[in-house]
């Protein structure tokens, strides 16, 4: 089983077949559940499986949401034997993770859209499994901006996650390259910034281009959908709205978001290159109120409790050399660009908060600046990490925040999320100033990272096997007991610069994405006690489950012949 359960143990006696004449009894509030499991698994099965309120041999289902079991809303209890399964959920979502355990116990073919076979036979083991995740965050992020996922894709990625028992979809919408939702209000960030005119195949540093434009959008009423389609597998969508930086595709769209006193805004594109971009946002009243424009719609289209407003790698350059910018800066009595830059994810949080919603950041949201003693070693570091992605984007990257390190001190509003990427010192930092942090630092779970030293398709980033990811903890080592408890979870990202196509895409996340599901599910020993080879054994039969989901995963042995990209630059890191 993966992800591993709580507890289970066999019990005596034959397995209970699944038959024709099986039947699935819906206990009250069961509904949604029964109806996936009918749908699903008689479709693979080939089996009728109907919804009944009968006494017939086949699968029960119940909520109970006593304690004695200590079951929790994301808990099960699973009850398999000759008469039938029973699965208990400590509330809606828990009873569905518990569907998805059944599924896993059919075998691999259960995964499939249609019987390989009329004659098979399915068999569930006699067993009691109770489980119950170990963090409330358990997530991945797309990124649809720089390689846009049309709606079936996140559809397909949606039933992936759950059937590793993953709830939160955190989708980036928006970046230089690319705006991926349509606003009713200013329909220009899609008409214009949903399209660029051709990709830089490769890295940075690529000579390589496709010509090709790119883009494309999701509709309100694919949004809607997409949230549904979610919701009915009890994953959480969160929205992430990129600024001040990362924006360039709106500015093109609206060339008055941008510094106009330093540039010329108006003849800003759709960024067509990779890193990161020098054109940020002006930190005026007319973007606060375009971007709470923008917010009032994604507030309507996205119910959940995140609203992500991105906050990270700010040049500082355009800010510096505005008259405008400045003049704003000494009217608000800020002593710089860092405090500038908070001042304005501040007022973005507090907006999303004032409306009952968590507002959620990347790690800068707890930058301050720091003495200038340590301004230059961190400025080095980030040069060289952006001679790395180019010149134009590696002098980008060095300006931004060279001597501004996360603070425990904090004034955002108590219920914001910090999703820490730069290693987990905006993660500590946040718990210790009473947020909650979810744990995703880039040399850990950046899943559009290599796999291996040699042979991966594009080499992106340093080397995370299977077993790094399997090894990774979220809590890091030193926090309190009630720090500990704020940290919800953690989630890989996959960044798509190099992920153009749903295939680059499958082999970038999985199999590492069923090691992170996971960590974030069950309850394992500390890294160096983790039992790798009894995962990787485990991993061997659960490769076949992906096999009849259709994932291009990538192979024990590296990349089959067409995962492989021969002459497509990287960038390899240490």
């Amino acid at each position: 089983m993966l992800p591993l359960p709580r507890s289970w143990s066999l019990r005596p006696g034959p397995p209970f077949r699944l038959d024709a004449d099986s039947e699935i009894d819906a206990g009250p509030g069961t509904e949604d559940t029964a109806r996936w499991l009918s749908a699903t698994v008689g479709a693979a099965t080939g089996l009728p499986l109907p919804v009944r309120d009968g006494s017939a041999p086949g699968v029960r289902l119940r909520l109970d949401a006593r304690t004695e079991r200590s079951l929790g809303p994301e808990g099960y209890l699973l009850e398999s034997g000759p008469a039938g399964v029973t699965l208990t959920g400590g509330g809606p979502a828990g009873l569905f993770w518990a569907a998805q355990t059944l599924r896993q116990l059919l075998g691999p073919a259960a995964y499939r859209r249609a019987p390989v076979r009329r004659d098979a036979v399915w068999t569930v083991p006699p067993v009691v499994i109770e489980d119950a995740p170990r963090f409330r965050w358990r997530g991945l992020m797309l990124d649809v901006a720089r390689h846009f996922l049309p709606k079936d894709g996140v559809l397909r990625y949606l039933d992936l996650m759950a059937a590793h028992k993953m709830n939160t979809l955190h989708l980036h919408l928006t970046d230089d390259q690319g705006w991926r939702v349509q606003i009713r209000r200013y329909p220009r960030l899609t008409e214009v910034g949903g399209w660029r005119p051709r990709s830089r195949v490769g890295l940075t540093s690529s000579p390589l281009w496709d010509e090709r434009p790119h883009g494309g959008y999701y509709t309100q009423d694919d949004v809607r959908e997409i949230v549904a389609y979610a919701a009915d597998r009890h994953i959480t969508v969160v929205p992430e709205i990129d600024m001040p930086a990362h924006s360039q595709a709106a500015i093109a769209a609206h060339p008055e978001l941008g510094v106009g006193d330093v540039v010329d805004t108006a003849a800003v594109e759709v960024w067509t290159e990779w890193g990161l971009s020098p054109n940020v946002l002006a930190p005026s009243d007319t973007v606060l109120r375009f971007y709470e424009h923008v917010l009032e719609e994604i507030l309507e289209l996205f119910p959940g409790p995140y609203v992500h407003i991105g906050g990270d790698e700010c040049p500082m350059g355009q800010w510096r050399a505005s008259p405008s910018v400045q003049a704003r800066r000494t009217a608000l009595g800020l002593p710089d660009e860092v405090a500038l830059q908070h001042w304005l994810n501040r007022h973005f949080a507090e907006w999303l908060a004032e409306r009952g919603r968590r507002p959620a950041a990347w790690d800068e949201i707890m930058d301050r600046r720091s003495p200038a003693s340590g301004a230059g070693a961190q400025a080095a570091a980030w040069a060289d990490t952006g001679a790395a992605f180019g010149a134009v984007s590696g002098a980008v990257r060095a300006d931004v925040r060279p001597d501004a390190r996360p603070s425990a001190e904090s004034d955002l509003p108590p219920a914001t999320t910090v999703l820490s990427w730069r290693g987990t010192a905006g993660g500590v930092a946040a718990v210790r100033a009473g947020h909650t942090a979810v744990m995703c630092p880039e040399e850990h779970l950046y899943l559009d990272h290599r796999q291996a030293a040699e042979g991966e398709p594009v080499p992106i980033g340093y080397v995370r096997t299977l077993a790094d990811v399997y090894r990774f903890e979220p809590v890091p080592a030193g926090l309190t007991e009630e720090e500990a408890g704020r940290v919800a979870g953690a989630q890989g990202n996959a960044w798509s610069e190099a992920l153009e196509t749903p295939q680059r895409l499958d082999y970038q996340v999985f199999p590492r994405l069923a090691a992170l599901a996971e960590v974030t599910w069950s309850d394992l020993p500390a890294p160096a006690e983790r039992d790798v080879a009894e995962f990787e054994a485990r991993m061997a039969g659960h490769r076949a489950r992906l096999d009849a989901l259709g994932v291009d995963h990538r192979r024990p042995g590296g990349p089959l012949p067409w995962q492989r990209r021969p002459g497509v630059p990287g960038r390899p890191m240490a």
